[in-house]
């Protein structure tokens, strides 16, 4: 079962996520450890060669894997990320982009997730996500 519902991470990215909401993010789903998220296309997305660009990738799956951690551990704004390893698989085309989220390993301080984005509609990988997030201890604990 989630520790967060879908209204507290929407009000929590209303107010303290301004990427993910100045860019349309939209959280689809919410699981224990997993949460889908799409980034609706834009124009603004594109860079040359009219692909979307890959900070619109990292930013998509950067926020899928907060979702996703957030869905295991409750409210916990501080959770940061300390690394992000994105490898480009193929071009995404003019669509949205759909971000499948979940945490791998869940552990005191740290979460490994990963993240798999597709253009909607498509089966093929545009991009693989792995990041690390650090969690800040409990007040009282060291």
């Amino acid at each position: 079962m989630s520790k967060i519902s879908l209204s507290e991470l929407l009000e929590l990215v209303d107010e303290q996520l301004p990427f993910a909401r100045e860019n349309g993010f939209v959280l689809e789903d919410l699981g224990e450890g997993a949460a889908t998220v799409r980034a609706p296309y834009d124009r603004k997305f594109l860079r040359p060669g009219d692909t979307i660009a890959g900070p619109v990738m990292m930013g998509l799956a950067d926020y899928g894997i907060y979702a996703a951690l957030l869905s295991k551990i409750g409210v916990v704004p501080l959770a940061v990320t300390t690394s992000l390893n994105i490898n480009f698989l193929s071009r995404p085309g003019p669509s949205d982009l759909i971000a499948k989220a979940r945490i791998m390993k869940l552990g005191k301080r740290l979460a490994v997730g990963e993240v798999e984005i597709y253009s909607d509609g498509e089966d093929e990988l545009v991009a693989h996500v792995t990041a690390t997030y650090s969690i800040p201890p409990k007040k009282g604990v060291t």
